[in-house]
């Protein structure tokens, strides 16, 4: 597939872009921060864009989407990150969703997937228990208890999860932790009976919570043991959108960053006409370059379900890790002392990008993995 947008995905993402640059700025994104908004995120403006579409972009239309596909998805969030929009919709429509479309039954898919699209079900996925990414690492317990299963563990960084109304949980039902085996996907009522929320106030404002799970009951997504061949999918999804939502972001703040090169005066001339600065700028154009291309790749491969998906998921993710460091560093730096004050939108950027790094695995983890992945 040739690395460019079709006419319907260029038609989405100018759309986007005008809802985002209008609905979404982040001027939005400091006030709820500012006024410790309970959810987060604007009410009214996830309905506006649920009455868009996106929230059921990447579900078939069977069920209520769009049938847009990954592509879609991506352009999407691209502008999303351009803004650094608040809203649930990479926990609820492409992590949760994507949880509910590979493992739910076909009366569950049936059910949950049009409430959705609708909006009127947010969901959000359990999964790292440590500081760092370890996706088979889960020691929380799945127990089968009747129809369903009981699950007890605690859970971190749980994205949107003080908002969702139903959790994906990653739990073990046999094996140890690191074990890919053994691992089970339970699908739990966030007002269950034994699940405490605790809500975490993270450096770039983004949405995301601490779980307990004491004997909470929920119903099973998949089959018992194997939620990773689950799980694998949902993940590389969610790394590949998070790249397309890095990519707007990285791109904004290079696209500010040469800017104020061109109006900040030093010794009586713009800054951007020193050799120094013109090699730096030079290099974060092609990092910029090579990420769109990886992103637009990754993306492709996702919505033709290529056997080298994890692959690109992993190279993408990397790519995208050092491309959004370098840029927010780099916006920081030629910012001067006015990019350090929280006054300028800049700082945003850089708090985002530290956050999407290590979110879904840092670069050392995607360069190990692709590493396991080509056989090394």
């Amino acid at each position: 597939m040739p690395l460019v947008l079709n006419e319907e995905q260029n038609m989405l993402r100018d759309a986007a872009k005008d809802f985002c640059t209008n609905n979404t700025p982040i001027t939005q994104l400091r006030r709820l921060r500012d006024e410790k908004d309970e959810t987060g995120f604007d009410r009214g403006t996830w309905r506006q864009m649920v009455e868009l579409g996106w929230a059921g972009i990447t579900i078939p239309e069977d069920v209520g989407g769009l049938g847009f596909g990954y592509m879609g998805m991506g352009v999407v969030m691209e502008e999303c990150g351009r803004t650094l929009a608040c809203s649930p919709l990479f926990a609820t429509a492409v992590l949760g969703a994507g949880a509910i479309q590979h493992g739910g039954t076909e009366e569950l898919k049936g059910e949950l997937l049009p409430q959705v699209a609708g909006g009127e079900l947010l969901l959000a996925l359990a999964l790292e228990e440590t500081p760092h990414h370890n996706p088979y690492g889960a020691k929380t317990r799945a127990e089968k208890s009747g129809d369903g299963y009981r699950v007890t563990g605690s859970k971190r960084f749980v994205l949107d999860g003080h908002v969702a109304d139903r959790i994906v949980v990653v739990a073990r039902s046999s094996g140890n932790a690191g074990d890919r085996d053994g691992l089970t996907l339970v699908l739990v009522e966030r007002d269950a009976s034994g699940v405490s929320v605790t809500r975490t106030a993270m450096v770039d404002s983004r949405n995301a919570a601490n779980m307990e799970f004491e004997g909470a009951e929920g119903i099973l997504l998949g089959e018992e043991g194997k939620g990773a061949d689950v799980l694998d999918r949902i993940l590389d999804a969610g790394r590949i959108v998070l790249a397309a939502e890095m990519l707007g972001g990285l791109q904004e703040c290079f696209e500010r960053t040469i800017d104020y090169l061109k109006i900040r005066e030093q010794f009586g001339v713009p800054i951007g006409s020193f050799q120094a600065l013109k090699h730096r700028a030079a290099q974060m154009f092609c990092e910029v370059e090579l990420s769109k291309s990886v992103v637009l790749d990754a993306l492709s491969a996702l919505d033709e379900d290529r056997d080298d998906v994890s692959e690109m998921a992993s190279l993408a993710k990397a790519r995208l890790n050092d491309t959004y460091n370098l840029v927010s560093s780099e916006g920081i730096q030629m910012h001067g002392g006015i990019g350090m004050t929280d006054e300028h939108e800049i700082g945003f950027f850089l708090k985002r990008s530290r956050v999407c790094e290590h979110t879904l695995g840092n670069s050392a983890f995607h360069r190990d993995r692709y590493g396991v992945l080509q056989g090394y």
